[in-house]
């Protein structure tokens, strides 16, 4: 146990509160549809001001997406917290949230991908678990799989550890460095952990499981961030590395390039922490849902991690 607060586990007839911290949603109807999806899961749902609002790129200007959150976290008839979508948005907002009344209002929250931001903070300042998991409006509408439904439904609703996080079929997990190595997960999509690096809300990966993903950046690209944690201590300060799902991360164009394979090589493997690949979390079809803040067990000689704690109540 690692002393983080436990949400309270959600069964048919709770309520969750839907949001948008990020990015706005294309059109008024895939609210409609995320909203009939959770509820066709058996649940009720309360739509946030920000999910029909746009300011830009955003869904809507920054104090009304951070009073999302605030009021959701607030609201005693609220039993769990899901983003709509990613996008951009939440590094605007994070010092613009009631970390105090939310640590003594711990929900599960749910998103991934700029929901990066947001997992960083509330694991670190209310030391509550989170779930890095798919979201309504971008995963969930059309051709959401057996395998990310099941692993989604399971994790609001169990108080029992996952187990084994198994990659759906076909799918292999594969070893880049071996070893054991135990902790709590952190992490979520690199550009975010990134951003992170400098600022008060700088992940803290010491003794820690780090997870990372991304989606549409070039190897270069990822070579740049990875070279930022490693030159800010982060890959030396973790006990292990999950890498996860790295949807079209390619060059672009026919410039001479490395694999993101090489640059794994070589900013990854000589830290010698034991490391898995291809583990099926991130921008992907299908996709798993990962606890954040929870105590596992990352065995990369056998291309497993087991998490060990229930990530709720």
């Amino acid at each position: 146990m690692n002393g983080l607060k436990k949400p309270k586990a959600i069964k048919k007839g709770d309520r969750i509160g839907l949001i948008a911290p990020s990015s706005p949603v294309s059109h008024p109807d895939r609210v409609e549809a995320s909203v009939q999806k959770l509820e066709e899961f058996g649940f009720e749902v309360a739509v946030g001001e920000s999910c029909y609002g746009q300011y830009g790129y955003l869904a809507g200007e920054d104090s009304l997406r951070a009073e999302d959150i605030n009021r959701m976290f607030a609201d005693p008839e609220i039993d769990a917290i899901v983003c709509i979508r990613g996008g951009y948005g939440t590094p605007r907002i994070i010092d613009q949230l009631d970390y105090e009344m939310i640590e003594k209002n711990p929900k599960l929250f749910v998103g991934y991908s700029d929901i990066t931001t947001l997992h960083i903070a509330l694991n670190q300042r209310c030391k509550m678990v989170t779930l890095h998991s798919p979201m309504p409006a971008s995963d969930m509408l059309r051709d959401f799989d057996e395998y990310s439904a099941a692993g989604f439904l399971q994790a609001i609703s169990s108080s029992e550890p996952l187990g084994e996080m198994k990659n759906p079929e076909g799918e292999e997990v594969q070893c880049l460095v071996k070893g054991v190595a135990t902790g709590p997960i952190v992490g979520g999509n690199l550009s975010l952990i990134a951003a992170t690096i400098g600022t008060a809300y700088e992940i803290d990966t010491k003794g820690k499981l780090l997870f990372l993903e991304d989606t549409d950046e070039e190897p270069y690209s990822i070579d740049r961030m990875l070279s930022q944690l490693r030159l800010a201590g982060k890959l030396d300060d973790c006990n292990g590395i999950i890498l996860g799902d790295w949807n079209n991360c390619v060059p672009k164009d026919a410039k001479p390039s490395l694999t993101l394979h090489e640059v794994f090589q070589d900013l990854l493997v000589p830290t010698g922490k034991p490391i898995i690949c291809n583990f099926k979390a991130g921008h992907c079809k299908p996709t798993m849902t990962l606890p954040l803040g929870v105590e596992a067990i990352l065995d990369a000689d056998h291309c497993k991690l087991t998490i060990t704690e229930g990530a709720a109540v």
